[in-house]
């Protein structure tokens, strides 16, 4: 188990890596490529639409093949992704290049934590969910800033070189320590689709979407807040991601449990929390402040993921990998709106008014939070009762 774990947190921080990197360079791959700072930001929109469309159609094509085998197919197209925005000579084929890895990165990441959470203790889903997150946050502490680092100094295209070699080094782990043996369900795939008649999976898919769109809005567009409403050097950015990264990580770590504990509960206080911290965010006057509520916000944000894994898996159970990658489509369709919608308001309103709009859509997570709440404590078939009657 712990070598299967470490395996795919290797891929996890690679693959995230190749995400998350871009919030560091942005500046420096729009300047080389000569594209305005929102243009650069659709690349983040880019590969979210490639998790969006190609997570849920592989996923449910796939369903039923030997695991190891079609992760180790996936990862072997990450790093010709990864290679190919390296080496991309314009904006048009880094935009390809990243629709290109994004097809294959929802159909890992759900198979990876369906591996994973099948050989984790009853009781312990979320924690072991946490675990594997772990590669991700390792990504946002080290990859992001080390990223942009090797951007820095010897520009965008080694940062992805690098990337490429991490998810390389991964593919080999993968296939030495991970067990050949595990195989999905054998469903048709539109049978696979059918378990999205289930409401509270809808409903839990729809969370992960809405609830993370303020925060990500934040973190595609970090490096120009910092730089420019923030007043901070360019050379303050990197450590900022780590910042953000290591409240991430302790974020991920201490939600699991207490997702285990009391799931819907702590999402709800999370995203409350969260909403405080951006509005502060807009208004911190000092830099030591707004670096405290960098580490806060990445940690509250985080606190949020392995539970929202685990209600979909507990809401899901018939198709539970279909509906973890659609689950990861949503989260990537909440970073498409975020590149998209974040770029809309520096056209209109400026810079200084994303973290307002961040906080206002969190708000509405925290709506959809609460009626989750409701269902369960009401019950699904009690709740259409009374809402027929009305």
């Amino acid at each position: 188990m712990r070598g299967t774990l470490l395996a795919l947190m290797v891929c996890v921080f690679g693959v995230t890596t190749g995400e998350f990197v871009l919030a560091g360079i942005l500046p420096a791959v729009a300047g080389d490529l000569e594209v305005s700072i929102p243009a650069a930001g659709l690349l983040v929109t880019a590969y979210a639409l490639g998790m969006i469309v190609g997570g849920p159609l592989l996923t449910a094509i796939t369903a039923g093949r030997p695991r190891k085998r079609l992760v180790l197919a996936l990862l072997v197209v990450a790093v010709a992704g990864n290679l190919l925005s390296a080496l991309a000579p314009g904006y048009e084929v880094l935009f390809a290049a990243r629709v290109v890895t994004a097809l294959v990165t929802s159909t890992f990441f759900a198979n990876a934590i369906v591996i994973v959470i099948s050989a984790a203790p009853a009781g312990k889903q979320a924690a072991t969910v946490a675990k594997l997150v772990f590669g991700m946050n390792l990504a946002m502490i080290l990859g992001a800033p080390l990223g942009t680092w090797i951007g820095e100094a010897f520009g965008w295209r080694a940062t992805f070189g690098a990337i490429t070699a991490c998810c390389a080094v991964g593919l080999l782990l993968v296939a030495r320590f991970v067990p050949g043996d595990q195989t999905g369900t054998r469903n048709r795939a539109l049978g696979e689709f059918a378990v999205f008649r289930d409401r509270d999976v809808l409903l839990a898919i729809t969370t992960t979407a809405v609830a993370n769109i303020g925060l990500l809005m934040v973190f595609t567009y970090l490096a120009p807040l910092l730089t420019g409403p923030g007043s901070f050097a360019a050379s303050a950015v990197a450590p900022m991601l780590l910042i953000y990264g290591v409240g991430a990580t302790i974020g991920n770590l201490l939600g699991g449990r207490l997702a285990d504990r009391a799931l819907l509960p702590s999402q709800l206080s999370a995203l409350s929390v969260l909403v405080v911290l951006l509005i502060a965010l807009r208004v911190s006057p000092t830099p030591v402040i707004t670096g405290l509520l960098v580490f806060a916000a990445g940690a509250v944000g985080f606190s949020m993921i392995p539970g929202m894994q685990s209600r979909v898996l507990s809401t899901a159970a018939a198709a539970p990998t279909l509906a973890i990658a659609v689950n990861a489509s949503a989260y990537q369709l909440a970073a498409a709106f975020a590149g998209w919608f974040g770029g809309r308001i520096i056209a209109g309103p400026g810079l200084p008014a994303i973290y307002l709009a961040a906080a206002v859509t969190t708000v509405l997570g925290i709506g959809l939070t609460a009626l989750a709440v409701r269902r369960d404590r009401v019950g699904p078939g009690e709740l259409v009762s009374r809402t027929d009657n009305a």
